[in-house]
């Protein structure tokens, strides 16, 4: 009868302990290492990459080098989502708001800071200057103002 005992305990030892060691994977498991601050990880929309601080002539006023500074947003589902009212900010508080603007499942969309022709898979901001700097955060909200990603950059490189 104790050799019974003493193996139940021992199972139940090993079982708690894979337990404990299961729970404490589970975060580093669902740890996000590209160094984001994703805030709502169910959300399939998010920030994929950003082009900041383009370099031209004469950089706040040259609309093909506003349109070379760019933050790419991304469906990463397969359904498509509607990004009515969705926003973009800078730290500065410039914010860019979606109009009625369907982005498919896993397709992206550049946000240019300069003019253009919206189509499919660029927008642009109209703006004629540049707002994203080489020491920046972009915020991408949904459109109840969740947050639902956040890229920030220096000077060296993103993230």
């Amino acid at each position: 009868m104790s050799a019974s005992l003493a193996t139940r305990r021992a199972v139940t030892t090993v079982l708690a302990a894979g337990a404990l060691l299961g729970a404490a994977a589970l975060p580093a498991a669902a740890h996000d290492d590209d160094g984001r601050d994703r805030r709502d990880s169910h959300s399939s929309v998010v920030i994929s990459d950003v082009q900041h601080d383009s370099r031209g002539r004469d950089r706040d006023r040259d609309n093909r080098a506003l349109n070379r500074e760019w933050v790419e947003v991304e469906n990463i589902g397969r359904k498509s989502v509607n990004l009515r009212g969705f926003t973009l900010t800078d730290r500065q508080g410039n914010r860019y708001r979606f109009a009625d603007f369907r982005l498919d499942g896993r397709s992206s969309v550049k946000v240019h800071t300069g003019q253009g022709r919206d189509t499919r898979h660029d927008v642009y901001q109209d703006r004629r200057h540049q707002i994203w700097d080489e020491r920046d955060t972009a915020t991408l909200r949904d459109n109840r103002g969740n947050v639902l990603d956040t890229e920030t950059w220096s000077r060296h490189g993103s993230r």
